[in-house]
């Protein structure tokens, strides 16, 4: 079952390396959704550590981009970007310590978060990036 779908008109950033990065961790996040709903534990937290691990990664390529190119909204967007690491990393910790469980409500926050960060937040790089060169 598909928790969420990448659509161009919804989440296309016009730089085509973060849309490229940005349809995985949806797929990453769908994977997860999928072994929540199995209620597979281990399956759970193999998928949780490569959804958080592909999100970092995709954070630290925008945030290069960003500093390379001055991006003036850059510590804001960050600041955004540092809160979630910290929260998913602690669910991470807490997971695999058996403190916490990853939930349905757990994948419908991501969800909310990627369908309100992507059209507000990261559609604002992409023509500062496109003006700098960056397709």
């Amino acid at each position: 079952m598909s928790l969420i779908t990448w659509t161009p008109e919804q989440f296309a950033t016009n730089v085509s390396k973060h849309d490229i990065e940005h349809q995985e961790i949806f797929r990453l996040l769908n994977v997860l959704g999928d072994s929540v709903a199995s209620g597979d534990r281990d399956a759970v937290g193999r998928d949780l550590d490569a959804l958080i691990a592909y999100v970092a990664e995709h954070f630290a390529s925008e945030e290069a981009n960003f500093e390379a190119y001055g991006y003036p909204a850059f510590p804001g967007h960050k600041a955004e970007h540092d809160k979630l690491v910290a929260a998913a990393l602690d669910l991470q910790k807490k997971f695999h310590a058996g403190e916490a469980e990853v939930t349905a409500d757990t994948a419908a926050f991501l969800v909310g978060w990627l369908t309100d960060h992507i059209p507000k937040v990261d559609k604002l790089y992409g023509s500062f990036l496109n003006e700098k060169g960056v397709a």
